[in-house]
Formats: C-alpha cells, structure tokens, sequence
C-alpha cells in the first residue's frame, strides 16, 4: 500500500493509489472516499481533488505539465470505469468508479448535517441557474452561498484577485468547479493555497444536475458503458474523443505492461 502525505503533514492519505500512464488514480470507493473527506474537511481546505477518467489520464501521460497537475492534487479519483478496470487487473480488487455526479449527490446528502456550505464555478448563467434550482429541489436544505460563470477568456490578474476574495467571503466548504478538462484542473492548480475551499473540478456534473444532459441508466453505469450513452447523445462533439482517446488508452496500457500485477 502507497501512502500518501499532504502538505506539511496535516493529514495522511490512508487511500492506495494505482499509477495508471503516471497518474497516481486513488484505489477507493464512494464510502471510503466521503468517510476521507468527512475526516479530514478542514485540512482539506486550500487543496483541490481531481475526477480522472480515459480522457484526462491520456492528456495527462502526453503532457508532463499537466500530469504533475493531476498529481498535485490530494486525490486524483477514478470517474472513468476503464480506470477501475485496469486497477483490478493489476491486482486491486477492490477498486471501483467514484464519479463526479455521484460524488456531488452524496456530499449533498450530508451537507444538512455537517452544516456544508457550496459555491459553483464555471458553465454558463443560465446552466448554474438550472443547476441551483434543481438541486435546491432535490436537496432543500442544501445551502448553496454563491456561483460565478466566468467569461470565455482567461481573467487576468485584477479580476481573478476579486472574484476569489468574493469565493473566499462566502466561506464555502465546497467549490465545485466545472470548466471542464483540462481547464477545471488547470484553475484548481492554480488557486491552490488560494481559494479556501475544497475544489472539486467536477466536469459534465454542472450539465447532469443542470439536466443539460441525461446520465446513463443504472446498468450502464455498472458495466462501464457510460461512455456510449454519452456518445449517443452527442456524438458529433464526442466522437473523435472517444475513438482516438480510448484506443490511445488501450494501446498504452499495453504498451507499458499498464494491465500487468
């Protein structure tokens, strides 16, 4: 078992990690992953957690700059089913996905109790304005204390030094950031040490609570066929993604002996 340490050794990650193209993936599962989150909330603060699926371990492995970004992070989780695959053939057979989605409805769940308090980042007006509405519906006790969909350009210094300062005043437990890869990871890295919060790059989850895009049927998600649904329902943008980024993935894997114990 790898273990882990945070900065200055506030807290120590008791999750083993599987190096998948050398991204340190977490070996985990939801209860795990929200019993380490619980546990070590306040220390938390200030770090980042990265969703990882095929697309971003293959970026990751074909760019070092953005490879060491996926491991600066405090966990680098296995949202992508082909990951948790590759963790159990090479001998964790405990491994399993935990999602971006998934991941949010459960921090949701316990967020009345832990008294939790959210901010969104990223997506448009109009898709935060759905997202808030309908997880405010599913979740009524849910205390969301702001949101920001920053324009299509890179904010230079001036505005991102103020709209941090607005994040940091709302003292949010959770900034959930979805910019999308590798965009969201790259502002994690960024303001790390800066935001005060828990960020979370969460991707496609805007889009899902937002009901921009319908999630996979149950049996799907268990059989690791997420990835086809999604396909389904955009195939002109995901095509390309998939094919080359999947075979990319598969290729490597084997390449680098990635399926062996």
């Amino acid at each position: 078992m790898e273990t882990s340490y945070c900065e200055n050794n506030k807290m120590e990650i008791d999750l083993k990690t599987c190096n998948i193209l050398g991204v340190n993936i977490n070996v985990t599962n939801m209860r795990e992953t929200i019993k380490f989150i619980i546990s070590n909330i306040q220390n938390l603060k200030g770090n980042y957690i990265c969703i990882s699926n095929v697309h971003t371990t293959v970026m990751a492995y074909e760019n070092e700059h953005y490879k060491s970004i996926q491991n600066f992070g405090v966990l680098a989780l296995p949202d992508g089913g082909p990951l948790s695959v590759v963790s159990k053939i090479r001998g964790f057979n405990e491994a399993e996905r935990v999602t971006g989605p998934d991941l949010m409805g459960e921090i949701f769940k316990i967020s009345k109790e832990k008294g939790y308090k959210h901010y969104f980042y990223g997506s448009t007006e109009e898709t935060l304005e759905n997202l808030i509405k309908n997880i405010k519906n599913k979740f009524p006790n849910l205390e969301v204390v702001g949101a920001f969909s920053p324009p299509f350009r890179e904010l230079n210094d001036e505005e991102d030094k103020v709209i941090i300062k607005e994040i940091n005043s709302r003292n949010a437990d959770f900034v959930w950031v979805g910019l999308g890869a590798p965009k969201q990871e790259e502002w994690m890295y960024k303001h790390k040490n800066k935001v005060n919060s828990v960020m979370i790059g969460v991707g496609a989850g805007f889009d899902y609570y937002a009901e921009r895009i319908k999630r996979a049927p149950i049996w799907m998600q268990k059989h690791n066929l997420e990835w086809l649904f999604r396909l389904a329902q955009d195939p002109k943008r995901l095509f390309k993604r998939y094919l080359v980024t999947n075979s990319k993935f598969i290729y490597l894997n084997i390449k680098h002996l990635g399926f062996r114990k």
